[in-house]
């Protein structure tokens, strides 16, 4: 039988501390050569006047939890001014206002489709989780100060994520809209055990801030090289969040896998705002990031996040990874299995008697 899960059912059993755990070891594995990786590929064409289709995917195989997974996502992406900041933001055009980001679980040994699931609460869970690595190596030991740039889906993981590595004791939040950042400020008081401030600009935000977590769908930098303080260890969830100029003046800036980009197709003359004019994936080419160290080398020990309580240094989660999903997913699998949770199909529903 191949399961079926929802984002409500996964949210019921997936620990941030699971997460982190997971992917750690995953590295690990990435680093000895078991475990595997696809770089994520974008394609898109126009949809409407100012609204772009894309279908992204990305795969990876995790051998020692006999699993692998494919992310899909089928989206209506805009990229509207918003307080003055581009933006990127997904359009919720699917019936009901709804998003189609889909995981596919598949059996090492079978073949099989083992789970279909939603990427919902997996991919904020697993971005969380690895902002949280990052700085688990290279955040100063006593930090617990922390400013986050951003209250949305994301920001929410990030909280919880680096409360997990670092004895966390304020959290200050700062986004442009004010009623969104005191309902998030609410919400995180609820689940974390530090004092959460909300916070009228950004840069009372991140004065002195022991770690500053950008979490944001904007497509141009919302840190500045002005705001930066010794030992302070910053940390983004796209590489376009952090100024060129930010990366230049840190001791120390890391990448998640060195992916960069994703691998583009698009339809001929299509105008993409972020892979255009200097935003988003264009600021790769400002900075010299394949000459970072990456996070399984980090986890390995092969380079050391910081050298001096006074350095400042930088996590970029430049592109997720498909393998995050097959381990992640592998987790919510075997918990489902165990528990009895989820819907059951027939398995022949989604595989054949001829040879494809």
């Amino acid at each position: 039988m191949t399961r079926i899960l929802s984002n409500e059912d996964i949210a019921q059993f997936l620990s941030i501390d699971d997460c982190i755990a997971d992917l750690e070891q995953s590295y690990r594995d990435l680093h000895a050569g078991t475990a595997v990786t696809r770089q994520r590929s974008d394609t898109l064409v126009p949809t409407t006047e100012d609204r772009i289709y894309g279908l992204k995917t990305m795969d990876g195989i995790a051998p020692r939890l006999g699993m692998s997974a494919v992310r899909i996502n089928s989206d209506i992406v805009s990229w509207p001014l918003i307080a003055g900041t581009r933006r990127r933001v997904k359009v919720p055009a699917a019936p009901n206002q709804r998003y189609t980001g889909l995981v596919l679980v598949f059996s090492t040994e079978t073949g099989e489709p083992l789970a279909i699931m939603p990427d919902g609460v997996i991919q904020r869970m697993r971005v969380g989780a690895t902002s949280a690595l990052g700085a688990r190596y290279m955040a100063r030991e006593n930090a617990s100060t922390v400013a986050v740039l951003g209250s949305g889906w994301q920001a929410g993981a990030q909280v919880m994520a680096i409360c997990a590595v670092r004895q966390i004791t304020h959290v200050r939040c700062y986004s442009p809209n004010a009623q969104r950042r005191a309902q998030f400020v609410a919400e995180m008081q609820a689940v974390v055990n530090a004092e959460c401030i909300d916070c009228a600009s950004p840069e009372a935000a991140v004065a002195d801030a022991d770690i500053v977590l950008c979490a944001t769908n904007a497509i141009e930098p919302v840190f500045l090289a002005q705001w930066m303080c010794p030992g302070q260890h910053l940390g983004s969830i796209k590489m376009s969040e952090l100024a060129p100029s930010v990366l230049r003046d840190a001791d120390r800036v890391a990448v998640h896998l060195g992916h960069s980009k994703p691998v583009l197709v698009k339809a001929r003359d299509l105008h993409v705002p972020d892979h255009s004019a200097g935003f988003g994936w264009e600021m790769v080419d400002a900075f010299d990031f394949k000459s970072c160290p990456t996070l399984p080398e980090l986890v390995m020990g092969e380079v050391q996040g910081r050298t001096a309580d006074t350095d400042v240094t930088c996590f970029v989660n430049d592109l997720g990874l498909g393998l995050q999903f097959a381990v992640v997913a592998a987790r919510c699998v075997k918990i489902a299995e165990a528990a009895g949770i989820g819907h059951q199909l027939p398995t022949d529903w989604f595989t054949e008697d001829v040879h494809p």
